[in-house]
């Protein structure tokens, strides 16, 4: 009884070591995160992320603010402590990644048209979350018809941009003039004004500020719709969005391939299927 006893007290004390001293680890592998902070729909995927992965590997994860020093420094603190491969949200975290490493394999989701900003590769591969913008336009459309519509978007931030692309595409043929709203740091509620309705693309510094972008709509008493979920808890009328779900299950599904000894390259790119649309009035 007292050597069964021992032997589980250096059990014990092996674990507490392994877990506190620096560089170890009592799992094999290391999954590193990268997530903006504050964004629900991110946070929805990780949590589908965690519930279909398990606890198979450690899960390292870092949420910077929306800005592209605090994303380079998330990306460097995961590259540093050597995890084996990084999961990221969103199309910033992802490019900022692709820049800090070509070794360590991604893989991404939450990220709108991948294709277009070349992010599958070598060390890179994940799910697609592109909506059909002029599906989101009409669903607007029909709950108030508008001819200046503002869209909220990021210079610093490529699939926003596209975002624009995509909806200025409509402006014809559906007969409205886009008025463009670029934030960086913050949003000013005082800025938004003299439009008929407003789309916050997937823009992370509009979409961690959303009740702002809802308080000046409500304000002016016009609509809103965004290309991203977690804005319709905040008062957004109109969001499309890919599945959460469906997200964080395919990302998990990859990560265990690459932890299986698969390369990104030999994982194609998936294209999601399950499209939520939620109209709130």
């Amino acid at each position: 009884m007292e050597i069964k006893f021992k032997l589980h007290i250096r059990f014990i004390i092996l674990f507490v070591v392994l877990m506190i001293i620096p560089g170890t680890s009592a799992f094999a592998k290391t999954v590193g995160v990268l997530m903006t902070a504050d964004i629900q729909y991110y946070r929805d995927i990780h949590k589908a992320f965690i519930d279909s992965f398990g606890k198979d590997a450690e899960v390292v994860v870092q949420k910077p603010m929306p800005d592209s020093m605090s994303w380079t420094n998330a990306a460097r603190k995961l590259t540093g402590i050597g995890v084996d491969v990084i999961v990221s949200h969103g199309a910033p975290a992802t490019l900022t990644l692709l820049k800090e490493t070509s070794d360590i394999p991604i893989i991404f989701g939450g990220v709108y048209d991948p294709d277009s900003m070349s992010m599958t590769g070598k060390n890179a591969t994940g799910i697609s979350s592109t909506v059909s913008v002029e599906k989101v336009l009409k669903a607007l459309s029909e709950i108030s018809k508008f001819s200046k519509l503002g869209i909220i978007f990021s210079k610093s931030e490529k699939d926003t941009i596209l975002q624009v692309r995509d909806i200025k595409k409509n402006e014809g043929s559906m007969g409205f003039e886009s008025v463009l709203f670029s934030v960086t740091d913050k949003v000013n509620k005082d800025e938004l004004k003299g439009v008929n309705a407003f789309i916050v693309t997937t823009c992370a510094v509009g979409m961690g500020n959303v009740k702002d972008i809802v308080e000046a709509a409500r304000r002016e008493k016009v609509p809103t719709a965004a290309l991203m979920g977690g804005g319709e808890n905040s008062g957004i009328v109109v969001t499309a969005s890919a599945s959460p779900e469906e997200q964080g299950a395919a990302i998990s599904e990859m990560v265990k391939k690459i932890l299986g000894g698969a390369k990104p390259s030999e994982i194609p790119l998936k294209q999601t299927k399950k499209i939520e649309m939620i109209i709130k009035q």
